[in-house]
């Protein structure tokens, strides 16, 4: 049994060879790898093609690309990192096509940073062992990445742009092969509203779920639709319970909710300092890395710290770094202190974990193909099986380009071989899906406070039990409102709080089965890790009775 967020009878229909959603490093490197076979592709972006999750990277992308570093030593840092549930194969593909996926990055026209020599300049994060991420702009990386794609899809006439659309559901042909999509488009005149593009095959980049939760550092339009969009179209989802928590974000009081400023690893990888409001450094000892530690080590021990001294944020120090470091190394991190009343120079600048990235996702195969054959996912929204429990740091970006030329190349390759014929819409399989009862648009930040609550960095079975009840009571409670004919208006609002609280749901049922402590899944009544019964993936899926989670084997 599929689902469905809208009536299957579009207002208008538009017809292209490959659909591609999302327009971060994952969506614009597909989109490009796939014009280059000759074939038609329409960029699908929910804001402007300059406004995706990519642009908000400051950190910058990792690739064994210095002096005596390696793939393996990179592979090794990743699976650490990991905690034992990464797919290696997945994370060889990384580390070994990653160079040279940032030497083609490089000719489209992305410009890192370089010493005099013009040498690219190499910085370190949270557990690397080796100066492997390049930067740009100091800390302006993934809008220098945005700026170069863009450029390169703008220059493309055979490239066709939709922006301020959200994606609703998945058409197949009578096999079950993907067949296009139904979207709702905002002020593009003929196309306005609910409309459908016809395509070959489905390319889904639409970035993570981070607003699933009241703090986090993705932009707002950060909704989950992509693994909504797969999960009511019958796919594989599988890792959900693992959502990183970015250790260092700025803290802008208790109040603080939606979009955070993120302060990136790489001023802790320069040196900076984690302190409590005394100034002691607490990660001294905890790790070998100290502040360097992968992240959910981190983030648990700034947790514990907070906890420990009754307060809501702990302290970065960087002011050993002086005025002219900051402003040429981190300005934009430095203008987002400035701008809060923090001066990094001379104050400690207060921080506190936030909702960062998505470690799961959509579940693919090593050519970014999911279980719903001709959709393809890559960037945040997949779970290649790179990142395990806990991706490290600078990865993501990497994970996106390599992927994303992986299903150009597949694709290319069943161009070229005749198996991308033109796809026929299944009306009647479209009809026969289960709709589903849209939410109050208020419905967004109940599902907020009640995720914040029960799932974010700390877990419990009693936690995650109260987020449940109250998810099914807003399910529960659209329902209602649908059977007495006064459904919710049917807007992107109210999509939206819907794949929020689908993914919500299908989060918390998987951290509820995962019953241990692993990477960035911290259970407190469940503290150790348990490789014996849980070194594996959860897999989720969604049927005529709900969500379902399995255990891998």
């Amino acid at each position: 049994m599929t689902h469905r967020l809208t009536a299957p009878a579009p207002g208008w229909t538009a017809t292209t060879d490959v659909v591609v959603v999302g327009s971060g490093v994952a969506g614009l490197t597909a989109a490009l790898g796939v014009r280059q076979a000759g074939l038609r592709v329409t960029v699908v972006t929910k804001a402007m093609l300059d406004d995706g999750s990519t642009r908000w990277a400051q950190g910058g992308i990792a690739a064994a690309l210095g002096e005596g570093d390696t793939p393996e030593q990179h592979l090794d840092d990743t699976l650490v990192a990991g905690a034992g549930v990464c797919d290696e194969a997945a994370v060889r593909a990384l580390v070994t096509e990653g160079p040279d996926a940032v030497r083609r990055l490089i000719a489209k026209g992305a410009a890192f940073d370089t010493d005099p020599a013009g040498e690219i300049l190499l910085t370190r994060e949270g557990g690397h062992h080796r100066r492997r991420i390049v930067h740009a702009g100091g800390d302006a990386t993934g809008a220098e990445i945005s700026r170069a794609l863009v450029a390169a899809v703008r220059s493309d006439p055979g490239l066709e742009l939709v922006e301020h659309a959200l994606v609703l559901d998945l058409l197949t042909d009578a096999e079950g092969h993907a067949a296009g999509l139904t979207l709702h488009v905002m002020g593009e005149g003929q196309r306005d509203g609910v409309g459908a593009i016809r395509a070959k095959a489905v390319v889904l980049a639409t970035g993570g779920m981070g607003q699933v939760f009241e703090a986090t550092t993705n932009p707002p339009v950060s909704t989950g639709d992509g693994v909504a969009l797969a999960l009511r179209a019958g796919a594989e989802a599988a890792d959900l319970e693992f959502v990183q928590f970015h250790p260092t974000v700025l803290w802008l009081g208790p109040e603080a909710e939606g979009q955070q400023p993120l302060v990136s690893e790489a001023v802790r990888g320069e040196g900076a300092y984690l302190v409590d409001a005394a100034g002691t450094r607490f990660m001294v000892g905890q790790h070998e890395l100290n502040e360097l530690a992968p992240r959910d080590i981190v983030t648990k021990a700034i947790t514990r710290q907070m906890q420990l001294q009754g307060t809501d944020h702990m302290y970065l120090d960087g002011r050993h770094f002086g005025a002219e470091m900051w402003a040429e190394r981190f300005p934009t991190i430095l203008a987002s202190c400035l701008a809060h009343g923090i001066d990094p120079v001379t104050d400690l600048i207060p921080i506190a974990p936030a909702a960062h990235h998505a470690s799961g996702g959509v579940r693919t195969d090593l050519h970014g193909r999911t279980s719903v054959p001709g959709l393809y996912a890559c960037g945040e929204v997949a779970c290649t099986g790179v990142h395990g429990a806990n991706r490290l740091a600078s990865n993501s970006l990497l994970e996106g380009l390599v992927f994303a030329e992986r299903i150009a190349a597949d694709l290319t390759e069943r161009h070229q071989a005749g198996e991308l014929p033109e796809r026929s819409v299944d009306v009647a399989a479209a009809r026969a899906a289960r709709t589903v009862p849209l939410p109050a648009p208020e419905a967004r930040a109940a599902v907020q406070h009640l995720m914040s609550r029960g799932a974010g960095v700390l877990r419990s079975a009693a936690s995650m039990a109260q987020a449940a009840a109250g998810l099914a009571a807003l399910e529960r409670a659209a329902a209602e409102q649908s059977s007495e004919q006064k459904p919710a208006d049917p807007r992107v609002e109210t999509w939206e709080a819907a794949n929020l609280l689908l993914v919500a749901t299908a989060l918390v049922a998987a951290a509820e089965q995962r019953a241990e402590t692993r990477g960035c899944h911290w259970r407190e009544d469940y503290p150790e890790r348990d490789d014996a019964q849980w070194r594996r993936h959860l897999i989720t899926t969604l049927d005529a009775d709900g969500i379902r989670i399995s255990k891998e084997h």
